[in-house]
C-alpha cells in the first residue's frame, strides 16, 4: 500500500503545472501545510475576485476531426462595438480556460483596438471530450486548434496566446498549416512554454519520461484502479496544495486564492490524462516550426522563478526568432499570467496593437 501511495502522488508537473502529492501519512506536516495555507488569508487581495466564474457571451462545441467534441467560448467587446481582431487563448497542461480569467476580464475592455476572445478546453481537459490516449498528442491539439479557428473565426485577422502545453499547440499548428501564419495570423504570444528539449533543465527529465518508474505506475494504476487514484488525491489535498503553490508560482507569499483556483484545475484533470500526454510532452520537438512565425509579431514571455518551464527555454525560443519581444517577468513562475496578471495582460494589449495597426504583411518588432 505505501508503493501505492509513493507511485500515485502526480508526479507529472511538467508544462502546465501537474503536481504531485506523497507521503501523506504525516500528520503533522499537513497541519503545518494547512497553517501556510491559511497564513495571509485576511489580506489575499484576490479573496472577492470571482475566479473562473465569468461568463461568456456564447458558448458551443466543435467536433474535432476524429470527433472529440471540443467546448469553446467567445466573449465579444465590452462596449458592444465590432471586434477588429479575435484572439484565441490556448491554455495548457491539466489546466482549462478558465486560467485565462484576468487577461479573459480585461481584454474584452480595450476600445483601440476591440477585439473578440475566443477561449477553448484542449481535449480531455475542462468540459472537452476526453480521447484516446493515442490522440493525446501535440500534433492533434494542433489539429483541434484548426477546428476551432475554421468554425468559430473563419475569418479576418488573428492573434494567438499559448501558454505551455497551448504554445506547443501553436507551434504544431504552424507545422502543419505554415500559410494561415502568412494571411491571417497577425501576432503570436507563447508564454511559459518551450519548442524543445522539455526536462533539460527545471523539473528532473525523469519526472517527464514515460519510462520513469513512477510515472508507469501512476499510469498503469489509473488505468486499473482509477477510483483508488482519485481517492489518493482527496486524501493528500493539503500536501498536494502545497506543491501546487512550489511549483506553479515563484512567490511563496502568492495569494492563496490563486492556489487554490490552480488546485482546482489541477483536480479537475484525471490521472490518466496526465500520464497520456507525458509522452507527447517527452518527445516535443518544433523549433523548425518556429520559422512559420517570422511573419507575424511575436512576444515571447517567460517568468524566471518558473521551476517547469525555466527562462531558458524563452531564450531559446527568442533566438530563434531574433524579431520577437522578449520579456522577462521577474520573480514569476510557471503560472504568469495569473501571479503577473498586469504585466502579461499589458504586454498582450501592446502586442494586439501592433497587430492591429500592421494591417498585414511583415510586421515591425522590438526587442525588450
Amino acid at each position: 500500500m505505501n508503493r501505492i501511495w509513493r507511485a500515485v502522488g502526480i508526479a507529472g508537473g511538467v508544462i502546465g503545472a501537474a503536481v504531485g502529492a506523497g507521503a501523506v501519512g504525516a500528520a503533522t506536516q499537513t497541519r503545518r501545510i494547512k497553517a501556510q495555507r491559511e497564513d495571509g488569508a485576511e489580506d489575499d487581495p484576490f479573496a472577492d475576485e470571482p475566479l473562473g466564474e465569468l461568463r461568456p457571451d456564447r458558448q458551443s462545441t466543435v467536433a474535432a476531426d476524429d470527433g472529440t467534441p471540443i467546448v469553446v467560448e467567445e466573449i465579444d467587446p465590452a462596449d458592444g462595438g465590432k471586434a477588429e481582431l479575435t484572439v484565441v487563448l490556448v491554455h495548457g497542461y491539466t489546466l482549462d480556460r478558465r486560467c485565462w480569467h484576468f487577461q479573459r476580464r480585461d481584454l474584452p475592455e480595450l476600445v483601440d483596438p476591440r477585439v473578440r476572445l475566443v477561449l477553448y478546453d484542449q481535449r480531455s481537459h475542462g468540459h472537452s471530450g476526453r480521447s484516446g490516449r493515442d490522440l493525446a498528442t501535440i500534433e492533434q491539439l494542433g489539429r483541434d486548434l484548426d477546428a476551432v479557428l475554421r468554425a468559430i473565426a473563419p475569418n479576418g485577422p488573428l492573434v494567438l496566446v499559448g501558454h505551455s502545453m497551448g504554445g506547443m499547440t501553436i507551434m504544431a499548428l504552424a507545422e502543419q498549416q505554415p500559410e494561415l501564419f502568412v494571411q491571417r495570423v497577425r501576432g503570436v504570444a507563447l508564454i511559459g512554454t518551450a519548442a524543445g528539449k522539455v526536462g533539460s533543465s527545471g523539473l528532473p527529465r525523469p519526472v517527464l519520461s514515460r519510462y520513469n518508474p513512477v510515472t508507469l505506475g501512476v499510469g498503469k494504476i489509473a488505468g486499473t484502479l482509477p477510483g483508488m487514484v482519485e481517492w489518493v488525491r482527496r486524501v493528500g489535498g493539503e500536501i498536494t496544495w502545497s506543491v501546487v503553490r512550489r511549483l506553479a508560482f515563484g512567490d511563496r507569499q502568492v495569494s492563496p486564492s490563486l492556489v487554490d483556483f490552480m488546485d482546482r484545475m489541477i483536480d479537475d484533470t484525471p490521472v490518466e490524462v496526465m500520464t497520456d500526454f507525458l509522452p507527447t510532452l517527452e518527445t516535443h520537438n518544433r523549433y523548425a516550426a518556429l520559422a512559420g512565425l517570422r511573419h507575424c509579431t511575436v512576444l515571447v514571455l517567460g517568468g524566471d522563478a518558473d521551476r517547469l518551464t525555466p527562462f531558458s527555454h524563452s531564450e531559446a525560443i527568442a533566438a530563434e526568432l531574433p524579431d520577437a519581444e522578449l520579456v522577462r517577468a521577474a520573480g514569476a513562475g510557471h503560472m504568469v499570467m495569473l501571479e503577473q496578471a498586469d504585466l502579461v495582460t499589458g504586454k498582450l494589449t501592446e502586442l494586439i496593437r501592433r497587430c492591429a495597426s500592421s494591417g498585414g504583411g511583415k510586421r515591425w518588432w522590438r526587442r525588450a
